[in-house]
């Protein structure tokens, strides 16, 4: 199922994403935002479209110069419907490959609620060493980890979810309200305790604060190829928006 959004939808979301990995730096020109971080998570450092309008040649171009006059590597976000056989021939030319999809997926807040009523996440206002450590326990690469940690922990929008059961942490996530939107990021279950419902009831706590502030629809980011976890939000009522592919400098 693909669920609708409007013009105004798209920019919304996009611009709330960066309010939750919160970039080290954000630029914006007519259409677009171009974030950089030198942490190696992509959302905090592509070029991505405030709407989902046709792109050019030229407007790549421009983009691609803004990042190389600053010493930085260019990376694109763009949505799969964008990319039709000349702009795909254009990035081609350019230098860039597409890399895995991620699927953009939008919910009302009612089917994350129904989730696990009762027994949700401790949130917290703060980072805290638990909700870290689900990050780089024993199964996960430790450096993403670290670094994942380090840019959730910047927003002033976010409030950090995470589920304990004898004194262990074992399910984190954040959620970030901005621009009318609840986002969902950084889900993580430690390996060992996947399919007890853990991550649901980081869903039901961050959707709790959520309605708690007047905010009622949801989105999140889930790589295409995640069968399991879009298994939980199809029962949570997500449907998905757009795809989108990174384009990065092609490897020679």
């Amino acid at each position: 199922m693909v669920r609708m959004t409007s013009p105004a939808d798209v920019a919304s979301i996009e611009r709330a994403t960066l309010d939750a990995v919160c970039p080290a730096e954000v630029h914006e020109i007519p259409g677009w935002l171009l974030p950089y971080d030198p942490l190696p998570v992509g959302r905090a450092q592509s070029a991505v479209p405030l709407a989902h309008t046709p792109l050019s040649q030229p407007d790549l171009l421009q983009i691609e110069a803004h990042y190389q006059q600053r010493h930085r590597p260019t990376v694109f976000r763009l949505p799969e419907s964008l990319i039709t056989p000349d702009i795909g021939d254009a990035l081609h030319a350019m230098g860039y490959a597409g890399e895995h999809g991620v699927l953009v997926q939008v919910a009302k807040l009612t089917g994350l609620l129904r989730l696990a009523p009762i027994d949700a996440a401790t949130l917290s206002a703060a980072p805290s060493a638990p909700w870290a450590s689900v990050y780089t326990a024993n199964g996960f690469d430790p450096v993403d980890g670290a670094h994942r940690v380090q840019l959730l922990s910047r927003s002033r929008h976010v409030v950090y979810a995470c589920v304990s059961e004898g004194g262990q942490a074992l399910a984190a996530g954040t959620g970030s309200i901005s621009h009318g939107w609840l986002s969902i990021h950084g889900m993580r279950t430690a390996p060992g305790a996947q399919g007890r419902g853990l991550a649901s009831r980081i869903l039901a706590g961050l959707a709790a604060h959520s309605a708690a502030q007047g905010v009622h629809r949801v989105f999140l980011q889930v790589e295409d190829d995640n069968v399991v976890a879009q298994g939980l939000y199809r029962k949570a009522g997500f449907a998905t928006a757009w795809r989108y592919h990174y384009w990065r400098a092609a490897e020679h």
